[in-house]
């Protein structure tokens, strides 16, 4: 047996054992997600009998819903909310995660300070926000405290506005902390040895960002911004709460659904799920395509 037949053959035998060491957690996650998965599935084309609906497969459930012009509205306005504070989330999170990279003085008081949002829930986040910018809130009361207004009420409308400041400063709020961890672990893995060369060879700041730091950031960007979106687009209490009303996002659309007195809409609603889980869905596999044939074409992936 040559060499090269038994190195196959060792990282075949390696990758069934990692198969096989990973198969509880494998099982739990495809039983509990694969299985409500097509369950809705199901139930969307139709198939509810403890409704006394059988009508499988009956598209029509999809045809309605996706004739229906609320359904763009609230598809657009969901992946808004989504890729607008994943965007801004990125915009603070990689200039803090370069910051915190340079050990100074105080810098771990405030990486855990940073830190703080990810062991306040999303709804304690949501109540803050009520708190802090509404027109009652303590920001107000304050600016009117200070004579900029002359009134709290006059203060400038940031919850429950047709754009969703309020829901994209909590989204971002949450996820800053997440994705400058995830970024400053990437930073932390690859060194300064590259970017000081760079500086040595004459690049300046700038080149050195875009050229060097950037690409080499890819991984915790993608990773980061992957699962903010995906969390942002199937979120329900801060656009149900801070949201501005009639357009509502698809997870909102959906629980109204869900909460007719007529059974046949709970059917609508699961509609509604699948459709957003395929379009975020391929959303998601567009970018990762587009990412991996960047990295191809600067010669870092296969």
């Amino acid at each position: 047996m040559t060499t090269s037949h038994r190195y196959s053959k060792t990282r075949t035998t390696f990758g069934l054992w990692q198969l096989i060491q990973l198969a509880p957690a494998l099982l739990v996650v495809v039983g509990l997600f694969g299985g409500a998965l097509a369950l809705a599935l199901l139930q969307s084309l139709g198939f509810a009998p403890w409704f006394g609906i059988n009508e499988f497969p009956n598209p029509n459930y999809f045809l309605a819903l996706w004739s229906e012009p609320d359904f763009w509205r609230s598809l657009w306005l969901t992946l808004y909310y989504g890729l607008a504070s994943t965007v801004v989330g990125l915009v603070i999170s990689v200039p803090l995660a370069l910051t915190f990279e340079r050990r100074f003085r105080g810098s771990k008081t405030l990486l855990a300070l940073t830190r703080l949002p990810l062991m306040i829930p999303y709804t304690v986040g949501i109540a803050l926000a009520l708190l802090m910018l509404g027109n009652g809130g303590i920001l107000s009361r304050l600016a009117a405290g200070l004579g900029l207004i002359t009134d709290p009420g006059e203060f400038p409308r940031v919850l429950q506005t047709h754009w969703g400041w309020g829901v994209i400063a909590v989204y971002v709020w949450k996820q800053v902390p997440f994705m400058t961890l995830a970024l400053l672990a990437v930073l932390m893995g690859i060194g300064q040895g590259t970017r000081e060369a760079a500086r040595i060879l004459g690049a300046s700041q700038v080149q050195v960002f875009w050229r060097i730091t950037l690409p080499q950031l890819m991984p915790g960007v993608v990773s980061a911004s992957l699962i903010c979106f995906a969390f942002n687009v199937g979120a329900f209490e801060a656009p149900f709460i801070l949201g501005g009303g009639h357009p509502e996002t698809l997870p909102v659309l959906a629980w109204r659904y869900f909460n007719d007195a007529n059974y046949t809409y709970q059917l609508q609603g699961m509609a509604v799920i699948v459709s957003l889980i395929l379009v975020s869905g391929s959303i998601l596999v567009g970018y990762l395509a587009i990412v991996r044939r960047f990295e191809r074409v600067r010669g870092k992936a296969p």
